[in-house]
């Protein structure tokens, strides 16, 4: 899935093989699929509004990825997996988007369980996911500083617990449940403890784990557990994930604890991150 670091690596990827590249022609939805959201459910108008537009500069944003081309905005987010394929490479026959460009290499998308592919003419888009991903700072920019945190926290009911503050309610887009995992680990926070029984202490390096670590997974080109444009996954080795979770913990060697919460698994160790409260 598409969080911060994959759809910062993601940008910067195709900022390095498409930008400037003109869109030649496009096929949206040629294998159907339940849960490939487009814009105003109109795959079938992709390739009119599309072709022949500059591409100009591809952002992330939050957990997804918008690239400008001229007055049309295409959107990539969630469960969207896509791949660069030089001219003369073989494109899978089962694909959810396809951008090919003039010089006869393409972007092909495949989504698995969802995802967002959506193509606008600018200012058409109010969808709240995007709008939000617009407005509210990243964690890996300086406006994302410790007051801004804590304004998070002050906002947020105290009875809710640590990992529905990070990753619920898109009070920091992109920040999902695969990279919460390592930042609570290292910050030794149970991922159910509430927000009330967190320490200045406790908030303190919770922030600049966030902000650290992030960073961290960003510039190595995103998670091991997730693939980049290239196909390739990326360089940050997960401490707590589904690839590690069966280890024993590499801090005291207590067996990892996985649980369903909230929406997905959590992996944690009850001695590094014992629960408070």
């Amino acid at each position: 899935m598409l969080e911060i670091p994959e759809s910062f690596n993601l940008a910067k990827q195709l900022n390095q093989t498409v930008k400037n590249k003109v869109i030649k022609n496009v096929k949206a939805a040629q294998s159907p699929h339940k849960f490939a959201f487009y814009f105003n459910d109109d795959p079938d108008n992709y390739n009119a509004l599309l072709s022949g537009k500059k591409i100009e500069k591809i952002e992330p944003i939050g957990g997804q990825v918008e690239i400008t081309a001229e007055n049309i905005r295409i959107l990539f987010g969630d469960g969207v997996n896509a791949r660069y394929l030089p001219a003369g490479e073989k494109i899978p026959e089962k694909h959810q988007l396809l951008m090919e460009f003039d010089d006869n290499s393409c972007i092909v998308c495949t989504v698995q369980m969802y995802g967002v592919l959506h193509a606008f003419t600018h200012g058409e888009n109010d969808n709240f996911y995007y709008h939000v991903a617009k407005t509210k700072p990243s964690p890996l920019s300086k406006d994302f500083d410790i007051s801004y945190f804590e304004k998070i926290i002050s906002d947020t009911k105290p009875t809710l617990s640590v990992k529905a503050l990070l990753a619920t309610e898109q009070r920091i887009p992109g920040f999902g449940n695969g990279i919460l995992q390592d930042i609570l680990f290292i910050s030794g926070i149970n991922p159910k403890t509430k927000i009330k029984f967190l320490d200045s202490s406790d908030i303190d390096r919770l922030f600049q784990n966030i902000k650290e670590i992030l960073l961290k997974m960003a510039e190595n080109g995103g998670r091991d557990t997730e693939k980049d444009l290239f196909g390739n996954y990326g360089n940050y080795k997960t401490v707590l994930s589904a690839k590690t979770y069966k280890e024993p913990c590499p801090v005291c060697g207590t067996a990892i604890t996985k649980q369903a919460y909230l929406g997905g698994n959590i992996y944690f160790c009850p001695v590094c991150q014992p629960l408070k409260g």
